[in-house]
């Protein structure tokens, strides 16, 4: 593999900055805090930091409601320091990943402001969606198109007009079909390339191009707002402006079909997406093996690696959802009260790391997720997420897995900053999961992840792409990479498993039985002897 393949198989953590580390004390977390914990990271032993949207912006949506591409938050810090900051996780060996949300800009971005005082038929306001209502009075709204979270597309202006936005009213959708709009990511693109990124990741990356008819849907048609035809033409020039770089382009992209979704990942478009079927699957041996094997099987055709993903600051965290009766993730079932087994979920997500991390392809990891940190049910009257107002309260939203990053044991925010209470309340048994209190402790989450991901750069076997299923009984996996390296995985096998033939035991999740078999709910790393 040469180096400018690093993606391919690359452990990428993913930073939500306001929730990591708060380096001036003032309860959000910020580029000073990241800065102060990078020996961290380096020690953890990814290969990349993912920064969720670190720009300008309101926070009417977490930061994806963006006022300005080129400029820092305030509560976050500078310009100047996000270039210090990607400086010097280059020095330790961690590339950066920076967030660009292109389907939509703040309502407080300019182009948004300008387009309101310009008024109906202007030319900045081509730049959105804007269109005059139905009915006799332009009461109705322009279409039918359901929103991405709960509520409304369509917000009427003073002068009669409504604009689109797929996501919430302060998020107002840009028409992809002008040229101003290209011409300007396209731009942005190469100011962070300029500044020393090694990649971007797309947001919302399959709902850009609309129908420029914007007709209603039908029985669930999503063809007017996703995944259409246009898209391809603006990732490839996407695609030749990262090459000038030598960046990457990593797509969000909720696209059911797997061809439809392949078409994204030819040579000359993204280097990588998401891979949501495999997060998205119930602790389920059948049901992780078809992902497993539908994912490689429709990246191979393409040339790309597939991508790994257990939790991110969307989802509910890994622990939670795999101690929990149901253990898929479906945005529609998140409701607050459901009954949890953290015990049960712990043992689930380790085992669930070594799987992720065995696999060929790139993997995430999101904040906390190294720590074991459960999905935290916030009061309601504290809950920022628009995803829980536009429900009606019903949806708890996602800023349960948001809640700040605990440090050390003891202290008003568990190390997170050293000021007054963090934007999020943390719960009163947080100081259990701190790294400080994991670093001592050596069957600890954090410590398993560290000794994962430094077996994964080390081991040969875990290079290249290739996967060969070996036997297993009901309930269970296994499969081999190259050079003897060899997964297997209980998630439900009624008997503890026999391992096969095996030189060493590399790395289990949690202890074998007293016959050396691997118990329910386990993963283990083993070195076989090669074939010769």
């Amino acid at each position: 593999m040469v180096a400018d393949d690093w993606w391919r198989s690359a452990a990428i953590y993913q930073v939500y900055v306001r929730s990591f580390a708060d380096g001036d004390g003032d309860g959000t977390g910020d580029l000073a805090g990241v800065r102060a914990r990078l020996s961290y990271l380096a020690e953890l032993g990814v290969d990349a930091i993912w920064f969720t949207p670190w720009y300008r912006s309101p926070l009417a949506d977490g930061g994806y409601d963006v006022a300005d591409y080129r400029a820092i938050d305030p509560a976050f810090g500078t310009l100047a320091e996000a270039e210090k900051l990607i400086a010097e996780a280059r020095d330790l060996g961690i590339r950066t990943i920076v967030d660009v949300v292109p389907n939509h800009v703040s309502d407080q971005h300019p182009w948004f402001q300008a387009a309101l005082a310009a008024g109906p038929g202007s030319p900045e306001r081509e730049l959105f969606h804007f269109r005059p209502g139905r009915g006799p009075d332009g009461a109705s709204p322009p279409n039918n198109w359901p929103s991405q979270f709960s509520g409304d597309t369509w917000t009427r202006v003073p002068d009669g007009e409504w604009y689109l936005h797929l996501f919430t009213a302060q998020q107002p959708d840009l028409n992809w079909a002008h040229p101003a709009v290209r011409q300007e990511h396209e731009d942005v693109l190469r100011f962070w390339f300029q500044r020393g990124a090694s990649g971007v990741r797309i947001d919302s990356a399959a709902l850009l191009a609309k129908d420029p008819r914007l007709a209603d849907a039908t029985d669930g048609d999503e063809s007017g707002y996703v995944d259409r035809d246009e898209l391809h033409d603006i990732y490839r020039a996407w695609r030749a402006i990262a090459d000038e770089y030598d960046g990457v382009l990593i797509g969000e992209l909720w696209v059911p079909d797997p061809e439809r979704f392949a078409r994204y990942l030819r040579p000359d478009e993204l280097h990588t997406a998401f891979n949501f079927d495999f997060m998205s699957r119930a602790w389920d041996a059948a049901e992780l093996r078809a992902s497993i094997e539908g994912t490689l099987a429709y990246h191979a055709p393409v040339g790309a690696p597939a991508t790994w993903v257990l939790c991110n600051h969307d989802v509910t965290r890994t622990v939670t959802r795999y101690g929990r009766a149901d253990t898929r993730f479906d945005f529609a079932a998140k409701r607050f009260g459901t009954p949890t087994d953290l015990p049960l979920g712990l043992r689930r997500a380790r085992a669930a790391a070594l799987l992720s991390l065995a696999l060929p392809g790139a993997v995430y990891l999101y904040q906390g997720e190294e720590l074991g940190l459960p999905e935290v049910e916030v009061a309601r009257d504290r809950i920022e997420d628009p995803m829980h107002f536009r429900s009606g309260g019903v949806d708890p939203g996602r800023d349960g897995c948001r809640v700040p990053l605990p440090w050390t044991a003891h202290g008003v925010s568990y190390g997170f900053g050293n000021g007054g209470e963090p934007w999020l309340p943390q719960p009163a048994d947080w100081g259990a999961y701190a790294a400080e209190e994991q670093e001592a402790e050596p069957d600890s989450m954090l410590l398993l992840y560290r000794s994962a991901l430094q077996e994964r750069r080390s081991q040969p076997g875990f290079e290249g792409s290739e996967l060969t299923w070996l036997p297993a009984p009901d309930g269970a996996l296994a499969f081999a990479r190259t050079d003897g390296l060899v997964c297997v995985v209980n998630l439900g096998a009624a008997d503890a498993v026999q391992l096969p033939a095996h030189e060493a035991v590399l790395l289990v999740s949690d202890a074998l039985d007293d016959q050396g078999r691997l118990p329910r709910d386990t993963a283990v790393w083993l070195r076989t002897v090669p074939e010769t």
